[in-house]
């Protein structure tokens, strides 16, 4: 008695062209999304700055997140942030939240956006620290 297609081991589709896989595999670079090469980015950033400066990341996540809140109270002036810091408080750490999608917007390149990214980053350390951000990266520039 022949065996029924579905109890095989490797089964074909209905049309018979074979399991479908990817047809690149997971390692090259068009695998990636734009949200996973940028929160890569961010983790070598801070792995980067944290090598040099462990203290600073004693107590301090980072976050990415898409856009920023888009609700400005009627007396604040409207403008877009690249990055925002949030003081420790009732024992949570505090936080550095950098979005991604306004960042991106204003690199022209990778290489742009991977120094964009660092300088979002060391300058809200500055601001969580109580450090000028020179202090922190001697090569910083305004």
């Amino acid at each position: 008695m022949s065996e029924l297609p579905w109890e095989r081991p490797t089964y074909r589709n209905r049309h018979g062209r074979g399991i479908r896989r990817p047809v690149f595999g997971n390692q090259l670079p068009f695998y990636r999304t734009d949200s996973g090469y940028f929160d890569e980015q961010v983790a070598a950033q801070v792995a980067r700055i944290k090598s040099a400066w462990p203290e600073l990341f004693t107590n301090v996540e980072c976050a990415v997140e898409d856009v920023p809140p888009s609700s400005p109270l009627a007396w604040e002036n409207f403008s877009v942030k690249l990055s925002q810091s949030f003081e420790a408080s009732h024992g949570i750490s505090a936080r550095i939240a950098l979005y991604r999608k306004p960042l991106e917007f204003r690199a022209h390149n990778r290489i742009e956006l991977q120094l964009i990214i660092r300088k979002e980053i060391i300058r809200q350390l500055a601001h969580l620290s109580g450090l000028n951000p020179e202090y922190i990266d001697p090569s910083w520039d305004e």
